[in-house]
């Protein structure tokens, strides 16, 4: 039996496909003080559309302290306007004229904290649904550090506890602007090499896409591919062509087995393709072919 798709069905999925705008995806712990060059990045990105800059402070339980500061730094780099949009409640969230500010603004800067607070508080509200708008028909920029990288996927570490058997991971819904990936964030500095192999090893068609401080992914090109930036390295799963996975317990056993699953480590200046998942260009525009 052939399926056809209605053209709305097609208008839906172009617009989807074509029209995405950038994302600038922080690893946490970015440099606020000396070359700030992922913050920098941010702002010369943002720029090439007129409109102030929004800073979305949810996910912190300090936003005026935490506000104040990227308020600051985006000023000290240029940026005439910004709009902090405090939202601690999903009422503000509903809020009509929130949702104008955030219509008149060309990029959103997503702060850290805790990323259930972006979900609980902002999924499906006015604010979140206006959001995905404006990043899928208008090329909005968004940019997210720690808390606000995690909840940049479809699907999103919630919290992770470690005891003496098994690392326990809570997965949930995130923001659903990268459909086939798991950020993590703080990547290498917290160790959390453990808890992404389990979400992969749980969900193995999603790359895990693990994010040091102080380093970015920069998606691009419709969402085609990222480039990364800052002083670390990225980290990417691939368990798509997974050959075993075992996630089930054995008596005080509780590790996972998994084989099969492909690394790729990345540098600043590297570029990955996010459809064929393999490294295309190394730094200088070099094209990398395996060999």
């Amino acid at each position: 039996m052939m399926i056809t798709l209605s053209d709305s069905t097609i208008t839906e999925r172009l617009v989807y496909w074509m029209s995405k705008g950038d994302l600038l995806i922080i690893g946490g712990n970015e440099d606020k003080e000396n070359d700030r060059e992922i913050l920098k990045k941010f702002v010369d990105i943002s720029r090439e559309k007129n409109g102030p800059i929004g800073i979305l402070t949810t996910a912190t339980e300090y936003p005026e302290e935490l506000g104040d500061t990227y308020r600051s730094i985006f000023e000290e780099l240029g940026v005439s306007e910004t709009v902090l949009f405090h939202i601690d409640t999903r009422e503000k969230a509903e809020d009509p004229k929130t949702v104008q500010q955030l219509q008149n603004c060309n990029a959103l800067f997503i702060t850290g904290g805790d990323q259930v607070r972006l979900t609980s508080i902002l999924g499906g509200t006015r604010f979140y649904t206006t959001l995905k708008e404006l990043w899928l028909q208008k090329a909005f920029m968004i940019a997210g550090t720690s808390a606000g990288a995690s909840v940049m996927s479809r699907h999103m570490i919630m919290s992770s506890v470690d005891t003496e058997d098994e690392t326990i991971v809570e997965m949930g819904a995130g923001f659903d602007f990268m459909e086939d990936a798991i950020i993590d964030q703080h990547f290498s500095q917290r160790a959390r090499f453990g808890r992404l192999m389990n979400a992969i090893a749980h969900n193995p068609q999603i790359m895990g896409i693990g994010i040091d401080e102080n380093t970015a992914i920069w998606v691009k090109e419709e969402g085609r591919l990222f480039e990364v930036l800052g002083e670390h390295s990225v980290s990417l799963f691939d368990g798509k062509k997974l050959t075993y996975v075992d996630t089930t317990s054995h008596g005080d056993n509780h590790d996972i087995t998994i084989s099969g699953v492909r690394l790729h480590s990345l540098a600043r200046g590297y570029t990955f393709d996010l459809i064929t998942r393999e490294l295309i260009q190394a730094p200088g525009g070099e094209h990398h072919e395996d060999q």
